[in-house]
C-alpha cells in the first residue's frame, strides 16, 4: 500500500497500516528522482523533522577549528602554551622548596647548638649560643592579628557598600580609592605611622589602659608611642586594600537567584544582605583575611620605623609594649651578619617566619578550594 510521495508502509500481522514510521521518498518529475544522491528518510509521526541528521562522524573535520582538527590533534599553540603554564608552576614551586631548604641547611647548626629551648626561651644572646624565638612569635601574630581585627570589618562595610548601597557613579571612584591605598610603599607607611599617627593613638591607649586595665592585654600603658597597638594600626591600613578587593569581587558574584529568593520572602535590603549576599561571600571573606594577615605577618620596613625596642623589664601581653618582629629583628641587627654561628640565628628565625607564613596561606588555599568544590 502506497501513499503519494510515500513510499511502501510496513503492516503488522494483521495487516494493518503501521504508520507511526513511513518511508519519505525523493521529489521526482516523470519519474526521475530530482535528488537521486539523497538516501531516503525516516520521519516520526508527530515531527516534521527526519530522524536521520548529521552527526560528527558523518562531517569531514574542519581546518583550524578549535583543538579539534586534523584527527583530533591539538594546535602547536595549545602545546606551547600548556607547556609554558607547566613549567612556570613547576619553576614556582621549585623555588619555594629551594628556599625552605636553603634556610633549614643554614639554621640547623645554629638550632643544633642552641643552649636553651629555641621554641620556648625568651633569651636572645646570639654570642653566647642562647636564642629563643618566644618574644618574636608573639609580637608577631599579637600585631598582625589586632591589625586584622580591625581591617576585617571596615574592608567588609566597604565592599558591602560599593556592591549594594552606593551608586555606580559613586562606587567605581571609591573602589579606585581603596585600590590606591596598596600602591603606597611600606616606607611611607612607616614614616606617617612613626611621626603623624602615633602620638595621636596615645590618648586612645590610656583610655583602654584606665577602661579594661583589668584585662591582660590593656593592662599596662608601656611606652607613649612606638607600641604593638601603633603597629597594628598602621597595618590594618596597610592590608585594607587586599581584604576589600577580595571581599567585593565575592559579593558581587552572588548568585541574582538568591537576591531574588530573599526579596520573595519580603527581606529587606539589609535582611536580603544577611541572608544571600554574607553567607555566599563568607569564604572569600576568610580567604582573603587570610592572605592580609600573611601580608602582615611578612611586614618590615613600616614595623621597623613604628615599634619601640623591648628595654628587657620582662614579657608582658600588653598590646601597649613595643617590641620586634621576626622581619624587624633581623633588619635591627644586620650587622651582626659576620659570623656564620650569629647569621644562623637569625636564619633559625626566618625560617620560623617563613613556616607561619606558609602556613597561614595554605589554609586560605584550602578555603578557597573548599569553597569551589561546595559550588560545584
Amino acid at each position: 500500500m502506497t501513499d503519494p510521495g510515500l513510499g511502501p508502509t510496513s503492516t503488522d500481522a494483521r495487516g494493518n497500516v503501521n504508520d507511526d514510521e513511513r518511508t519519505v521518498l525523493p521529489p521526482s518529475v516523470a519519474g526521475e528522482s530530482v535528488v537521486p544522491t539523497q538516501p531516503p528518510q525516516v520521519l516520526v509521526t508527530g515531527s516534521s523533522e527526519p530522524l536521520a541528521v548529521a552527526t560528527l562522524e558523518n562531517t569531514p573535520p574542519v581546518l583550524g577549528a578549535g583543538t579539534i582538527a586534523a584527527g583530533g590533534r591539538k594546535q602547536i599553540a595549545d602545546r606551547i602554551f600548556a607547556g609554558l603554564a607547566s613549567g612556570a608552576s613547576i619553576f614556582v614551586i621549585a623555588l619555594v622548596v629551594l628556599v625552605a631548604v636553603f634556610l633549614v641547611v643554614k639554621a640547623w647548626p645554629s638550632i643544633a647548638d642552641d643552649k636553651v629551648n629555641f621554641l620556648t626561651s625568651r633569651e636572645w644572646d646570639v654570642a653566647g649560643q642562647r636564642f629563643g624565638v618566644l618574644d618574636l612569635l608573639w609580637v608577631t601574630v599579637a600585631v598582625s592579628l589586632l591589625a586584622l581585627l580591625i581591617a576585617v570589618p571596615i574592608a567588609v562595610g566597604i565592599a558591602l557598600f560599593i556592591t549594594n548601597y552606593a551608586p555606580r557613579r559613586l562606587a567605581r571612584p571609591v573602589a579606585y580609592i581603596i585600590d590606591l591605598l596598596a600602591a603606597i610603599p611600606s616606607i611611607i607607611y612607616g614614616i606617617w605611622g612613626a611621626i603623624i599617627l602615633s602620638p595621636k593613638l596615645t590618648p586612645v591607649q590610656h583610655w583602654f589602659s584606665d577602661t579594661l586595665g583589668f584585662i591582660p592585654f590593656f593592662k599596662d600603658k608601656g611606652y607613649t608611642t612606638g607600641t604593638i597597638f601603633d603597629g597594628g594600626v598602621v597595618l590594618a591600613i596597610m592590608i585594607l586594600p587586599i581584604v576589600t578587593a577580595i571581599s567585593r569581587d565575592v559579593f558581587e558574584r552572588t548568585p541574582r537567584g538568591n537576591i531574588e529568593a530573599a526579596w520573595a520572602l519580603g527581606a529587606t535590603k539589609w535582611e536580603m544582605i544577611r541572608m544571600a549576599v554574607l553567607p555566599y561571600g563568607r569564604p572569600g571573606v576568610i580567604s582573603g583575611s587570610m592572605l592580609g594577615l600573611g601580608r602582615a605577618l611578612g611586614e618590615t620596613i613600616a614595623l621597623y620605623l613604628i615599634l619601640s625596642k623591648p628595654s628587657g623589664n620582662g614579657f608582658t601581653p600588653s598590646l601597649f609594649f613595643g617590641g620586634e618582629t621576626f622581619a624587624t629583628k633581623i633588619a635591627n641587627n644586620s650587622a651582626e651578619f659576620g659570623k656564620s654561628t650569629n647569621t644562623g640565628a637569625y636564619i633559625a628565625a626566618g625560617l620560623v617566619l617563613f613556616v607561619l607564613t606558609f602556613i597561614v596561606n595554605a589554609a586560605a588555599r584550602w578555603v578557597v578550594n573548599r569553597r569551589r568544590e561546595f559550588t560545584e
